[in-house]
């Protein structure tokens, strides 16, 4: 049965709202709105829509909706729901990377985002304790994590690379269940879809270009680059965004990144609103409020707007994708791989809120980055332990302990002790 819009608008509008605590978190609220409470979809097409999103570049919260909404109302009703997961948070980041960019620079600021900062930290590392049960149930899922790992960390080898590779080897190697496909898969208007949904993921890119802006057009294709790898979620691709804006691009710095990634925490919304962060952020340190907004705008469309073609282009094909068990396998060499992923992410995280210096050490073919061991900082390090202590102990949530550190961080500042 076809729903009405306005009640699409209060139901999506409601779980863009409450799209807090990470992509389990936003799942749970939206089978409950879709599943438990109104039977948009039955609990199958719940759990075959999530398995197709899972095997997907972007957030799979965020394309599930998308599905959901496009289950309702076609390519419109896609649309609608997928634009509204996404909305709330992008204009609360938009309003956060401004006053950052204005104010981050106070010592007192700087304080308080040492206690977010730790808090981060004991965060990836949470991510990573709940994908390794998950995702490594196997010696080629373990040997695919400690590859991946070590490819980043001590080769800094390229990330799309280490996630192609991950794909072919699982394809070759992990079991699956062998399953039936339930139905011939559909194409139909499949060809329109990619040459109109790229056309419009394109027309920012080309403005840019043939205006002139380097800056705005550099942002937007590097990007567009990393929307087609986000495959495990935004945690797998931090450190490589991290390397590149910071180290290659230099648009922000080492504690920027971690500062943004920190206030993406507290939003609602994908994680993958960091890229907005970034953007505007280092729009600010080039050109000022109108550059960084336009930043934004342009991360957030190269950024989503993939999200969109992926889901308008497969969802006719979502039953027959779910029996394919080489591309389930694919995508479980994949999430093996994140797990390495998310280790050399927690380990550069650590190294730089632990350590006031971290330097790339070469011996080819060996390249990593090493803390100083004279600039090790004790303070930090006592505030991820009460953060570890307080969310993994106690439970306590992640909004509410971010808001703990950062207090204790003010109060050593004014105590003079940070």
């Amino acid at each position: 049965m076809t729903t009405d819009w306005h009640h699409m608008l209060r139901v999506f509008g409601r779980i863009g709202l409450l799209s807090f605590g990470g992509p389990a978190a936003q799942i749970a609220v939206m089978h409950r709105e879709l599943v438990e409470e109104r039977a948009w979809l039955t609990e199958a097409q719940f759990l075959r829509a999530l398995s197709f999103c899972m095997l997907l570049p972007g957030p799979e919260a965020m394309q599930l909706a998308t599905y959901a909404g496009w289950r309702q109302r076609g390519i419109p009703g896609g649309l609608l729901a997928g634009g509204l997961f996404v909305l709330p948070g992008a204009v609360v980041i938009g309003v956060l990377a401004l006053v950052y960019g204005t104010y981050g620079q106070l010592p007192v600021v700087q304080a308080v985002f040492v206690g977010v900062q730790a808090t981060v930290v004991i965060i990836v590392l949470g991510a990573m304790r709940k994908l390794i049960a998950k995702a490594l149930n196997g010696p080629v899922a373990y040997a695919l994590a400690l590859a991946s790992f070590l490819a980043l960390f001590a080769f800094a080898l390229p990330f799309p690379l280490v996630i192609a590779g991950a794909a072919l080897i699982g394809a070759i190697s992990l079991s699956t269940d062998q399953v039936t496909a339930t139905q011939r898969p559909r194409f139909a208007g499949l060809g329109a879809i990619l040459m109109i949904g790229g056309a419009v993921w394109a027309t920012p890119l080309v403005t840019a270009y043939l205006a002139g802006n380097t800056f705005l057009f550099d942002i937007g294709l590097y990007f567009s680059k990393l929307a087609v790898v986000t495959f495990g979620g935004a945690y797998a691709v931090l450190a490589y965004m991290a390397q590149t804006v910071v180290q290659d691009y230099g648009w922000i710095t080492t504690t920027q990144m971690m500062d943004g990634l920190g206030l993406a925490e507290t939003t609602p919304g994908p994680l993958i609103l960091v890229t907005q962060m970034v953007a505007m952020l280092a729009g600010l340190g080039i050109q000022g409020t109108g550059q960084a907004i336009l930043a934004g705008t342009m991360a957030l469309w190269v950024t989503f707007v993939p999200c969109f073609i992926w889901i308008f282009a497969g969802a006719p094909l979502i039953d027959w994708l779910a029996s394919q068990p080489r591309l389930q396998a694919a995508l479980s060499g994949i999430t093996a791989a994140v797990v390495g992923v998310i280790a050399n992410l927690s380990l550069w995280f650590a190294f730089h809120v632990f350590f006031a210096e971290v330097r790339l050490v070469s011996l080819p073919p060996v390249s990593l980055s090493w803390p100083v061991i004279g600039t090790f900082q004790i303070v930090p390090v006592l505030l991820a332990l009460i953060a570890a202590g307080l969310m993994w102990g106690r439970g306590w949530s992640l909004l509410l302990v971010l808001a703990i550190n950062a207090g204790l961080g003010l109060i050593l500042h004014l105590a003079g002790l940070l």
